[in-house]
């Protein structure tokens, strides 16, 4: 008696909570599918991964901060034409895609139309997700695409037409739909759906406890654990923001309660979770595209990073280190921390998916296969322990989420495909290329700082 009624969704957050799923759940499917089963022809693969990123972004974000999301109202409406033009430009281009490649130079008014849209529809998603400093740079990629002549000398060009511009970057692998959205939609997309298996299981919750009972009792305890957890997590997970929500729910409050200053905290944890994108054998988007550019073999990439990715995380724990002896704060008591014995015990069975996975690199098979053979390997090994073990509701959630956590990589790499299609319709890239050799005079060190400062 008396007790408030519960909450219930409106339709319309009932709507989009369902269409939520429903998208989430098909994207990662099609994406296992692709993996693991039945390749595809690029453009309509990326064709089919943006829509739905797209669809879950316009779902997700508000048009603009403030907008309600749980009633039909302006910015709903909005966010409905926009998810209706990006369904209608993934099937113009899964089901046209023949004559599209027919076309090439000679394009319709709707290839047009169907260009234009498709920057415009990447733009605002960027900005939702992103926020303004990439959507801007991207804009400045686009009209210095449009002024060439009026640049300065050492970046001037011919300039090109609106439509050339539109359909080079909507209709072709040299834009949007180029190597980066390939990255993501392909190896960075099956490593966080591995994640989110990884986390739904409660592996995260035993590499945690694993470093816990490791580091916890020596001085600065917790903060030494937030880098050696956040090395473990990274391993297998690849996010930066993945790490800092996996473990940084756990040692945050535990470095500020034994005495951590609180930006003392939260930078240990963002210095620590950052490593994650750095720690083999899953690296971030980065390591994805250094292999596809360079042609590298993935597995070489694991052998070169690793040294410099163990020294980051010593760098971290030094840090943290003298912090702890400079304010003398010790570690925490054994009966605080984990016992290791029983948390191997508990946990030890999801040490097997990683082994699966780096076995497999190491057969030289794709990143893609790995990570397909990884999450069936992760979900068969949680049925080893009942409470590790995921329910169906449970799998439905999980494949939602690793859909939904790829968004941010997602739309960003599709913004960075309308910088890149720019510079390489402009020859820009190759001015620097020649710019760099000129001006190094054959030094490589010289050489290696005019490439970063480009």
């Amino acid at each position: 008696a008396g007790s408030k009624p519960a909450e219930t969704k409106t339709p319309t957050a009932w709507a989009i909570a369902k269409s939520l799923t429903i998208i989430g759940v098909a994207l990662s499917l099609f994406q296992l599918y692709t993996a693991g089963m039945v390749a595809m022809t690029a453009m309509r693969h990326r064709s089919v991964f943006l829509t739905c990123i797209l669809a879950m972004t316009f779902l997700i974000k508000p048009l603009y901060k403030g907008a309600r999301k749980d009633k039909l109202n302006g910015a709903m409406v909005v966010d409905l034409i926009l998810i209706a033009m990006a369904i209608f430009i993934g099937l113009y281009i899964f089901i046209d895609l023949q004559g599209i490649f027919e076309r090439q130079g000679d394009w319709s008014p709707w290839d047009f139309r169907v260009g234009v849209a498709l920057v415009i529809l990447v733009l605002e998603a960027t900005r939702r997700v992103i926020g303004l400093n990439l959507t801007i740079i991207a804009i400045m990629a686009l009209l210095f695409g449009y002024f060439g002549p009026w640049m300065p000398e050492l970046i001037v060009h011919k300039g090109y037409s609106v439509e050339r511009i539109a359909t080079t970057l909507s209709l072709t692998t040299e834009g949007i739909f180029g190597l980066p959205l390939g990255v993501a939609s392909t190896f960075v997309f099956i490593f966080i759906l591995f994640g989110a298996f990884l986390d739904k299981t409660g592996a995260g919750k035993f590499f945690i406890d694993l470093s816990y009972s490791i580091t916890g009792r020596f001085s600065g305890g917790p903060a030494k654990t937030a880098g050696v957890a956040s090395g473990f997590m990274g391993s297998v997970a690849g996010s930066a923001v993945a790490n800092v929500v996996a473990t940084g729910s756990f040692t945050s409050p535990m470095m500020k309660k034994i005495g951590y200053r609180k930006h003392v905290a939260a930078a240990v944890e963002a210095a620590a979770s950052t490593g994650g994108q750095l720690m083999p054998p899953i690296m971030g988007a980065g390591a994805f595209l250094m292999a596809e550019f360079t042609q590298t073999p993935y597995l070489e990439i694991i052998k070169i990073a690793f040294i410099p990715a163990v020294l980051y995380f010593f760098s971290v724990i030094l840090f943290v280190h003298f912090e702890a002896q400079k304010q003398g704060i010790w570690g925490l008591s054994k009966d605080q921390l984990p016992n290791i014995v029983q948390t191997l015990k508990e946990g030890i069975h999801f040490i097997i998916p990683v082994a699966i996975l780096i076995t497999v690199l190491v057969m030289n098979y794709s990143p893609m296969m790995a990570g397909f053979i990884a999450i069936l390997a992760v979900y068969l090994t949680a049925l080893i322990r009942k409470g590790s073990r995921i329910s169906f509701a449970t799998l439905i959630n999980t494949l939602e989420q690793g859909a939904r956590n790829a968004i941010v990589v997602a739309v960003a790499c599709a913004a960075a495909g309308i910088i890149v299609g720019i510079v390489n319709l402009t020859g820009t890239g190759l001015r620097f290329s020649s710019l760099v050799v000129s001006l190094s005079q054959g030094i490589p060190l010289l050489a290696l700082l005019l490439v970063a400062l480009t």
